[in-house]
């Protein structure tokens, strides 16, 4: 199961600390307690084409998952997992931003959408298109479905790097794509941190554990 993902999304890290780490996972989800699902959260508004350039600036009317999804009991409850997973991540890697997004088909064409998260508003659907992916490191992701590792935001758009910037404070990032059974990439996971050099081999194995984890509560 974690060759399987690291193969796929063409990642090296060390096997073992992942498998420590997906067993401590499983048991923060089986004794800990659901929380309560976010139906919907406020947005930043989008500058020209579309971008998150006006950092600190929020729409009027929050963002409704209910318009892209159902909200009955068994998407409540994986819903709440994801948010469980999320507050799981925080704790034990400090984190300052982490998302959890699935490949949705929508009105306007398949996007990323944001089911769950931790940390300052964000963009709730990034379009899976290539020219989108020209200027963004989550969508890039989903449709290479390999992981992407940035311990150096500045050094990376130095060197040309696919990059959509939302938070200026950001200095590292990695986005990891999520895989279902049959080795589809179906979501991927993004998070960030306020300073450089953030994602570790300890850091990293956290979140792949929760990669191979995620795709069991996607709705």
């Amino acid at each position: 199961m974690i060759s399987s993902y690291l193969k796929k999304a063409q990642l090296s890290a060390n096997p073992a600390l992942i498998s420590t780490e997906l067993e401590k996972l499983e048991l923060h989800l089986a004794n800990t307690a659901l929380p309560d699902v976010c139906w919907e959260y406020q947005i930043p508004e989008l500058g020209e084409g579309g971008a998150c350039s006006l950092f600190g600036y929020l729409q009027d009317e929050p963002f409704k998952l209910t318009d892209y999804i159902k909200n009955d009991e068994q998407t409540q409850f994986k819903l709440a997992n994801l948010q469980s997973i999320v507050s799981y991540i925080e704790h034990q890697t400090s984190v300052d931003w982490y998302g959890i997004y699935q490949s949705t088909n929508t009105s306007e064409g398949k996007q990323l959408l944001k089911l769950a998260y931790h940390g300052v508003p964000s963009r709730p659907l990034f379009p899976l298109t290539q020219a989108f992916a020209a200027g963004s490191n989550n969508v890039q992701v989903a449709l290479s479905h390999k992981g992407r590792i940035i311990n150096n935001v500045e050094e990376y758009l130095s060197q040309g790097g696919e990059y959509y910037t939302c938070d200026p404070k950001v200095k590292s990032e990695t986005c990891l794509p999520l895989f279902n059974t049959q080795n589809e990439c179906v979501g991927i996971v993004d998070a960030e941190a306020f300073k450089n050099d953030f994602f570790d081999e300890k850091t990293l194995a956290v979140l792949i554990a929760c990669c191979i984890k995620i795709p069991h509560f996607l709705v």
